[in-house]
Parts: structure tokens; C-alpha cells; sequence
């Protein structure tokens, strides 16, 4: 029988020398040595990921009976082997994969919960039909092992002020779920418990057609909103609802060129760790002197940029690389420039998740800031690479664009 390598362990074979590099300077006896060590390291190694797949199948078993206080315990049990796994095998795809998929089951327990206190509290069922929809990096499907609030709840229309006062209550106390289960909330409050991101599809129909017509007067907070609107994906709750309102957004979006080059324009205008000679650029001055924000000044621009392409291509996905996957398609991107946008999202992510680590295991405060000097020459020189790729991207959408 055909033996099936975990996708993490494909990874460690990539690794590997090609065996024409073994041969060029050993005998035939070294070579059966090293095949034969190496076999038994595999056999160590996939026994490793073997008991990490029944663990996580294990916790997640579990998620469909638990309390909000046992959704923490099994949380911060997930994240503790996916943190195993990428130490282990280091793939950004496997832990967004990972994550994504068991904190969406999180957060469908959360509503479950949260509907049956509600009941027992002598609110009553819910009066209309809602979904729960994700944004930021849940609603890319790119989770990793930090997370926060980024939800909006939509109901359907017809429930009136008895719904709008029964979603309130809901709201909040779903906030307060996700809280006790590990789900830190939204610095900037892009959460249910605020208002702007709850409400009947009506609602949000005519919130939406407000942005897009410049009918607001905060115009760059709302279009700040939109731009977070654009990672729509739907969690739980009435899918067919849900789909309705991320499809609504979609199409206004890529309908108002407007709005759409209002976005572009931000996203060339995002700052990049490049300074003098497209030398990585770092702090300064200050606490994080010598340091460059991976996320405000490489990674998010990135995202960002990709973005703002796959919609004006009316590309439904959110995932980051399968954006970008598409626009290799469809002509945007040549090969080399997806190629290198794919291994810029990839060492990007990668050292935001190994910085992620070394927060939980109180290395250093926060897991933003990195010291390129404390990389080897090489991954200086890849992290320098992977923010052209992202300089470049920027000069293509405001040439694109006409932006001036």
C-alpha cells in the first residue's frame, strides 16, 4: 500500500538535498547508511504528526458539548499543537488551514451557546433568520496562532425594532463568549457588540450604498470599512443570508470605480520597510530602534495590494495566495511576478508566526517588530526580496490605476 506523507511532512522532504549531492562524495555503504537513518528520522517525524492529528481530532471532537470556559481549554490546546507543528515543520498554508478550521467550529459553538442562554434568559429564540460573518485574516482564511474578534452579524429584514433590540442583546453577549474563549477583542472594535457592524440586511444595504455614494462624513473611516468588508466570509448561522450580503458587497464594490480607486490609492500609499537603495529600512529611534514592523510595513501591504486587484477582477475568494493564484490566470500577473508574490506572502507570514511565538513564550512583548541584523545574510536578503515583490505590486496598481 501507497504510504500518504502529511502535507507538513512533504514539506520537510522538499528540504532535503537532491540524492545527486549525496552521491558526488559518498560510497555506496555511507549512501545506504544516511538512506536507512533517514527512513527511521522519517518514521520519528511522521509518528509525531500522527499523535498531532488525534490530539487535534481529540480537542475538536469535543467543541460541539462544550461551555464557553471549556472552548478556552480546548483553544489554547489547538493552538498549542499547531504551534508544535510549525516548529516542527514551519508550513504558513497547514497552520491557516489548521486554525481557520477549528476556530470557525469555535465560533459556531459560541452562537449555539449564545442562543440557548439566551432562551433561558427569556429573550426567546432568535426572531429572524441572522449569519455570522468573519473579516481580517479569518475571513482570508489565513488564521494564525494570535487571533481576535473580527465578526458582523446580518438578520433578515422584517423583524423590525423587536429584532434590532433582540440582535443587541445577542451582540453583546456573543463578544463576551468569544472573550472567555480565547477570541481577544477587536482593538478596533470591529465586533458585534458595535453597532456598525450589526444590523438587518436592509441596513447594511443602505450603510453600503451610504460609502459608495460618499453619503458619509467620515468618508475615510467608512472606507476603511469597506476595505474590511472586502474579506467577507461566512461562519455560521443562515448561509443563504450570509452569501447574500457578501455578494452585495462585492458588487458594489467592483461596480463604483470610484470607491474602488479610492482603495487603490490607499494601498500604493502604504508605507514599506525600504529605505535608501532599497536597503531594508528600520526604527530609527525609540524602544523598537534597529527593528522594522513586519505587519504594518511588509505583510499588510501585501495583503492590502492584492486585494485591491482581485476585486476590481470580481473575484469572489479571500484567501490571499488564491487571489493571487487567479490574477496569474487571468492575465494580471505574469508567472514570475505571482511566483514571487507567493514567496513573499510565504517568508512575510512566516516570520509574523515565529514572532507570534515568541510572544506566547514571553521571548519579547509583542509580535510585530523584527531585527533583520538578528537574521542570517540570506534571510536578510530574502525579507529585503519579498518587500520589492510588494514595492513592485505597488507601482503596478498605480500605473494601473492612473493614480497620480
Amino acid at each position: 500500500m501507497e504510504t500518504v506523507l502529511h502535507d507538513d511532512m512533504s514539506n520537510l522532504l522538499d528540504l532535503l538535498p537532491p540524492l545527486t549531492q549525496l552521491t558526488s562524495y559518498c560510497t555506496v555503504s555511507e549512501i545506504a547508511e544516511v538512506l536507512h537513518q533517514l527512513k527511521a528520522d522519517l518514521a520519528t517525524v511522521r509518528r509525531k504528526f500522527e499523535v498531532w492529528d488525534a490530539q487535534s481530532a481529540l480537542q475538536q471532537g469535543l467543541i460541539g458539548t462544550a461551555n464557553a470556559m471549556m472552548l478556552k481549554q480546548l483553544h489554547d490546546e489547538l493552538n498549542r499543537i499547531e504551534l508544535e507543528r510549525f516548529i516542527a515543520a514551519g508550513s504558513v498554508s497547514n497552520l491557516h488551514r489548521s486554525c481557520t478550521y477549528y476556530r470557525d467550529m469555535l465560533a459556531e459553538r459560541a452562537l449555539q451557546i449564545v442562543t440557548e442562554e439566551m432562551a433561558a434568559a427569556g429573550y426567546g429564540t432568535p426572531p429572524v433568520a441572522y449569519a455570522l460573518i468573519s473579516m481580517g485574516s479569518d475571513g482570508r482564511e489565513e488564521q494564525t496562532l494570535i487571533t481576535d474578534q473580527d465578526y458582523l452579524i446580518v438578520y433578515d429584514d422584517g423583524g423590525e425594532e423587536a429584532a434590532d433590540t433582540w440582535f443587541v442583546e445577542f451582540g453583546n453577549r456573543l463578544v463576551d463568549c468569544l472573550e472567555i474563549a480565547g477570541f481577544k477583542r477587536c482593538t478596533g472594535d470591529i465586533m458585534t457588540s458595535n453597532p456598525t457592524w450589526r444590523g438587518s440586511y436592509k441596513q447594511w444595504r443602505k450603510r453600503l450604498f451610504a460609502i459608495v455614494r460618499y453619503e458619509v462624513e467620515d468618508f475615510a473611516k467608512n472606507m476603511m470599512d469597506l476595505i474590511v468588508l472586502s474579506d467577507a466570509r461566512f461562519v455560521g448561522g443562515d448561509r443563504g443570508l450570509g452569501e447574500k450580503l457578501i455578494e452585495l458587497i462585492r458588487d458594489m464594490e467592483k461596480e463604483h470605480f470610484q470607491v474602488l480607486w479610492s482603495m487603490a490609492r490607499a494601498a500604493t500609499e502604504m508605507k514599506l520597510a525600504l529605505g535608501f537603495m532599497r536597503r531594508l529600512w528600520t526604527e530609527p529611534s525609540g524602544e523598537h530602534r534597529g527593528e522594522l514592523n513586519v505587519k504594518l510595513l511588509a505583510w499588510a501591504p501585501l495583503v492590502m495590494n492584492v486585494r485591491i486587484l482581485a476585486i476590481s477582477q470580481g473575484m469572489a475568494a479571500t484567501n490571499t495566495v488564491q487571489r493571487i493564484n487567479y490574477l496569474e490566470q487571468e492575465g494580471s500577473f505574469s508567472e514570475e511576478m505571482a511566483r514571487g508574490l507567493r514567496e513573499a506572502y510565504d517568508i512575510l507570514t512566516h516570520h509574523r508566526i515565529l514572532l507570534q511565538i515568541k510572544q506566547i513564550k514571553g521571548i519579547q512583548k509583542d509580535s510585530y517588530y523584527l531585527d533583520p541584523l538578528l537574521l542570517d545574510s540570506d534571510e536578510r536578503e530574502q525579507l529585503r526580496q519579498a518587500v520589492i515583490r510588494v514595492e513592485e505590486l505597488q507601482k503596478m496598481i498605480h500605473t494601473n490605476f492612473n493614480i497620480v
